[in-house]
């Protein structure tokens, strides 16, 4: 695996575990966390492929583009991260509007399955049990 892949790998890991662990006291960080465990995760997935994205919403449109339009990943799952990404935003940026703890534990079941997808692509470099 490349250097790269693997950060992303852990990174995602990590934020996915500190997602469940918080989604019931904090809510609106526990989104945020698992939009990134998202983030980070299919950016493994494209860094084996040489490609890295600088901006959110083009790493959206690549999940689109190249996984959800070529049949690799079913259209729910593509929805889920754009999900997650709006989420996010809330959870960050969305002042009086807070994200619930229902969204939150959404969110944490989302990632999870994006993460098993990921894995899924390449068991032997990206190792996952949730």
């Amino acid at each position: 695996m490349n250097q790269e892949a693997a950060e992303l790998w852990g990174r995602a890991i990590q934020a996915f575990h500190t997602a469940k662990q918080i989604a019931e006291t904090d809510p609106d960080a526990a989104a945020g966390r698992a939009y990134y465990a998202a983030f980070y995760a299919v950016s493994a997935f494209f860094a084996l492929q040489g490609q890295t994205f600088s901006r959110h919403s083009a790493l959206e449109i690549a999940i689109s583009r190249d996984l959800v339009k070529a049949g690799r990943w079913p259209a729910d799952l593509g929805k889920t991260y754009s999900f997650l990404l709006e989420l996010r935003s809330t959870g960050d940026y969305g002042g009086a509007i807070h994200v619930s703890r229902e969204d939150a534990a959404k969110a944490v079941t989302g990632t999870r399955q994006i993460l098993e997808a990921v894995s899924k692509s390449n068991l032997e470099q990206f190792p996952f049990s949730s």
